[in-house]
């Protein structure tokens, strides 16, 4: 804010001084006369003057009686005439012409009158151009700083409330709301912005949540295995003593010990389980999408970026069909398939085809330079599951997870496969939707 404002003062204090500056030339400058073509118009008048005279004998009573005789001949510039007697004897020269401080006028002298012809010489007064400039540079410095007003009160200053609240949501701090902003540049980004905290902090509780009853399984399990390990133990040391001397016993001994294994391999399988389980949620709003829109915007992101990257790009035809499913999450899947064949294909070509089947829209995501090994293909989709075809590019192994789950959700199917063709190797990924 500090910067509008030094800019605002110094755009007032430069238009103040552009003016002054306008104001002193015009103030040194003397406007010339824009035009001569008065001259012209008492030329003319004079000769007709003259031709009047000689062919009447007499002396011309007025204007109107000169532009008769010459036929309705207008005088332009000349707004005015006197007919004055000619003094017996006077052989005065009158100049031509005369100016009587500011009325103009002319002499025309002849044998017979004084013909005193009032005019106009078309001289611009400064005047008038002076308040024209300084009209116009006075309008360009008032929307000038109206503008930067605008700016300073409609984006800067509302920006200034929010600059803080990317760092505070990076430090944590997500529990206090946005206030409403229904401002017209800013406000949908602080209904996103709310959003997303909202959302951030869902997040955090469900993952503390999820830590705590975690904690608490392990907790249960660990003490339920004590329990079987301690009646192992106790076996153990009474058959290392040789408290048992029946083979009868010996085998009823065993055979608990066993019993007593497998209850803790059942508390060791469900403590598997527990960390398998499904440790992200998604949130999946499922209802009639089209989905040639969500390949359109697919295809208009990738090619700038594929161009980027040098790679071909290529999205075949597609029909645009009502489907099933949530469009936000369906482009999240495909980005997700797009970014893989991108990170993990040889950097040459990507293929999208889509098409309808009976019940099902099928797109399919191909790239070339498939280094997976069809041993490690049916596990592609599992949580933190990475192929050997990885090699230093960074990754968690959650990519082809969230896609299932995500399918799954919105009652779809994602598969992969490895196909020939061209005697190129290929990946190849499908997402299937239902049809409406």
């Amino acid at each position: 804010m500090k910067k509008i404002n030094q800019l605002l003062l110094a755009v007032l204090l430069g238009g103040l001084a552009a003016l002054c500056l306008v104001n002193g030339l015009l103030s040194g400058t003397e406007l010339s006369e824009t035009s001569r073509e008065y001259r012209i118009a008492l030329n003319r008048l004079e000769r007709t003057i003259a031709d009047f005279e000689q062919q009447t004998g007499r002396a011309a009573e007025s204007l109107k009686e000169l532009s008769g005789y010459s036929k309705g001949t207008d005088y332009p510039f000349v707004t005015g005439l006197s007919v004055l007697p000619y003094p017996a004897g006077d052989s005065r020269e009158p100049e031509k012409f005369w100016k009587n401080g500011e009325e103009e006028y002319a002499v025309i002298a002849t044998e017979l009158a004084y013909y005193k012809v009032y005019y106009v010489s078309g001289k611009i007064s400064d005047g008038p151009v002076r308040v024209l400039v300084n009209g116009i540079a006075g309008f360009f410095l008032l929307l000038t700083l109206l503008v930067l007003w605008y700016v300073r009160q409609k984006i800067l200053r509302p920006f200034t409330r929010f600059v803080q609240l990317p760092y505070e949501l990076s430090r944590g701090n997500l529990t206090l709301p946005l206030k409403e902003n229904k401002d017209r540049f800013f406000g949908k980004f602080m209904w996103g912005m709310d959003l997303l905290r909202e959302s951030l902090e869902e997040t955090k509780t469900r993952e503390l949540e999820l830590q705590k009853e975690k904690k608490v399984l392990l907790l249960s399990l660990s003490h339920d295995i004590k329990t079987p390990l301690s009646a192992i133990h106790l076996y153990a040391q009474a058959l290392c003593r040789n408290l048992y001397r029946e083979e009868s016993k010996k085998q009823e001994i065993a055979g608990k010990i066993k019993e007593k294994a497998e209850e803790i391999e059942t508390y060791v399988s469900e403590i598997v389980k527990a960390s398998n389980e499904d440790f992200l949620s998604f949130q999946v709003e499922n209802r009639e999408i089209y989905v040639g829109e969500i390949l359109e915007e697919i295809r208009i992101y990738y090619e700038e970026k594929m161009e980027l990257y040098q790679l071909e790009f290529k999205m075949e035809p597609y029909s645009n069909c009502l489907v099933w499913g949530d469009s936000a999450r369906l482009t999240e899947a495909l980005q997700n398939v797009v970014e893989n064949a991108v990170k993990y294909g040889d950097g040459r070509k990507i293929r999208i085809q889509s098409r309808r089947e009976e019940e099902e829209y099928i797109i399919v995501v191909q790239n070339t330079g498939c280094g997976l090994s069809s041993k490690e293909l049916p596990h592609i989709f599992d949580s933190f599951f990475r192929g050997s075809n990885v090699g230093k590019n960074p990754g968690s192994g959650l990519g082809l997870y969230i896609c299932r789950q995500l399918m799954h959700q919105m009652e779809g199917e994602i598969t992969a496969g490895i196909r020939e063709k061209d005697g190129e190797s290929w990946m190849e990924v499908c997402l299937a939707l239902h049809l409406v």
